[in-house]
């Protein structure tokens, strides 16, 4: 049943939040959050953009059933838990290479990853970008699995970001 499966692209496009960016990048801070129930899944330009480990496009029934098993109690748990949260703890480095101590919180569990981020900063613009592993059982998620273990989806899961601050 392997074969049957594939990877996923999870994309968040409504995050809310705020930046406070420091000259002592120590001093700088964020809060993001995003909706659990708007998480899109395998969009073809998210799955081309991630490069060759996401080939083709993915039938919408499928997509559709992804996202389904995502949002399960089991998982995500959409209906009870609303959004996912991003703080930031402490932040180490210089522009434009940062390290961040996040505080994640899903499901109300919430966990401290360092994450490597590359800032770039224009006088209304900040850009961070970079990636990170989480493990879904950290956050009290059972990875996805049916036929006695014959497709499941893998604990570790790769967490790629680009998110734009514009300057209010």
């Amino acid at each position: 049943m392997a074969r049957l499966g594939h990877n996923h692209v999870v994309t968040a496009k409504s995050l809310k939040g705020a930046v406070s960016l420091h000259p002592e990048l120590a001093s700088s801070s964020f809060e993001i959050e995003f909706p659990v129930a708007e998480l899109v899944v395998d969009d073809a330009q998210a799955r081309q953009a991630a490069g060759t480990d996401f080939p083709g496009e993915i039938p919408q029934k499928d997509r559709d059933g992804t996202r389904k098993n995502m949002l399960r109690a089991e998982v995500l748990d959409a209906e009870h838990f609303a959004s996912i949260r991003l703080k930031s703890i402490k932040a180490a480095g210089s522009l434009p290479s940062a390290q961040v101590v996040t505080r994640i919180t899903i499901k109300d569990v919430s966990r401290e990853v360092t994450v490597p981020v590359n800032i770039v900063t224009s006088a209304d613009r900040l850009t961070a970008t970079g990636q990170f592993d989480i493990k879904q059982t950290d956050f009290g998620i059972k990875p996805f699995s049916i036929g006695l273990g014959a497709l499941e989806v893998v604990d570790q899961v790769t967490v790629k970001f680009n998110i734009v601050a514009q300057k209010q």
